[in-house]
């Protein structure tokens, strides 16, 4: 037999609409994710590097869709909320999509090639962090574990490992994306949301107040000491 792959060999791999992705997609989508590889009929297939994965998801229509199991929603490094475009943009987005379809494009889109984004990434990890900021860091996913004051109600589980290490890689890119070379508690701070607010499950009291997850982290950056 000849293998024929799919679109998971790929660098960037666009999930639309994850959530109707059926469980045994889902599953195969986990390995990618977490192992780089994909395994067919016992044998194991490295994905190519870098690998990205990039998942839309509907938050209102729910019906026919199979919802994402923490564990696969914990691989994600970020959930980033898309809302309506303002005036403005809606009015880009008429004129751009116009323009499509009255013109061609008249030269090729920029790229990047691989070294060039391998070499980002290294970039970002000898970026100065001091260590009162990683204790921060530490600190803010400790205190979705063990709460205290309104979140000690309002949390039913916490942040995993992967939490810290997913807040610690955005924290260092908004740095690195700001021109930076050091990290700052403002970079810890404006990426926290992003990164937390698929991580933590509520409990019935704090639904049943109407609590948010957006409340929740907000409540956690307060009552943890800035450095």
């Amino acid at each position: 037999f000849k293998l024929r792959a799919g679109p998971l060999f790929s660098n960037i791999l666009l999930a639309d609409d994850i959530s109707r992705a059926p469980p045994k997609t889902q599953a195969a989508l986990l390995e990618a994710m977490e192992e780089k590889q994909v395994t067919i009929e016992g044998i194991t297939h490295k994905l190519p590097a870098p690998f990205v994965v990039l998942a839309t998801q509907n938050p209102i229509e729910q019906e026919g869709t199979y919802p994402l199991p923490e564990a696969q929603l914990d691989r994600f490094i970020m959930q980033v909320l898309v809302d309506y475009p303002d005036h403005q943009n809606e009015s880009y987005i008429l004129k751009l999509v116009r323009e499509e379809n009255i013109s061609t494009p008249s030269s090729a889109p920029l790229t990047i090639s691989q070294d060039q984004l391998l070499n980002a990434r290294k970039e970002l990890l000898s970026l100065h962090m001091e260590e009162s900021i990683e204790k921060y860091i530490v600190g803010l996913i400790m205190a979705t574990r063990e709460p205290s004051g309104p979140a000690s109600e309002w949390i039913e589980y916490g942040s995993s490992p992967r939490g810290t290490i997913s807040l610690d890689q955005c924290a260092r890119s908004i740095a690195w994306l700001s021109d930076r070379d050091f990290v700052t508690p403002d970079d810890v701070q404006n990426i926290i949301h992003d990164v937390m607010r698929h991580r933590l499950i509520l409990t019935f009291e704090a639904e049943s107040q109407g609590i948010t997850v957006s409340q929740v982290i907000d409540e956690i950056v307060r009552t943890v000491p800035v450095p």
